[in-house]
């Protein structure tokens, strides 16, 4: 490879990166506006694992907004990622592949549920599992989500006796 290859690539896993990280923080943060943009037109998500629904970005977004409020506080963590990038004959192409494990804590806000100053005490619901990341290079708008599946491979309601396990 080239270094102006080399350097390509890099830009390209460093794009790919912001647009995985985009996506977290938008779920976490529960800003769909944010969670639309990250995907091309014509993007789809999957969430059928964690009971969900699959279908167009629009749809999913509106069902994620509704299946979400009652989490008010949540953390939305993307690890281990595995970014794939297509091959165009020696040069990044315009297609990627990642595979990212996941876990979310979340719980509600109210006042019985914190610790100290005001900090939810413990996460009522934490999920955990994988998503599997699809994305295209724009002509426009760099790289965009074409699709994402998440698999939810487990799922834990954590004590709500104020004790967590280690303490008592």
């Amino acid at each position: 490879m080239t270094q102006r290859v080399d350097l390509a690539t890099v830009m390209d896993r460093l794009a790919i990166d912001e647009v995985v990280t985009g996506y977290a923080v938008a779920v976490g943060d529960g800003d769909w506006a944010a969670y639309r943009a990250l995907f091309a037109p014509g993007g789809r998500a999957d969430y059928r694992s964690a009971g969900g629904v699959e279908g167009p970005v629009g749809e999913v977004a509106e069902w994620l907004a509704r299946a979400l409020e009652p989490f008010p506080v949540r953390q939305h963590l993307i690890v281990n990622r595995l970014v794939r990038l297509a091959d165009a004959g020696g040069s990044p192409g315009d297609s990627a592949e990642v595979r990212a494990d996941f876990l979310n804590p979340a719980g509600p806000a109210g006042p019985e549920d914190t610790g100290p100053q005001g900090a939810p005490a413990v996460p009522t619901l934490v999920t955990a599992g994988r998503c599997d990341f699809t994305l295209a290079r724009t002509a426009h708008d760099g790289w965009r989500l074409t699709r994402v599946t998440v698999r939810e491979t487990w799922r834990s309601r954590p004590l709500q006796d104020g004790c967590s396990p280690g303490r008592a």
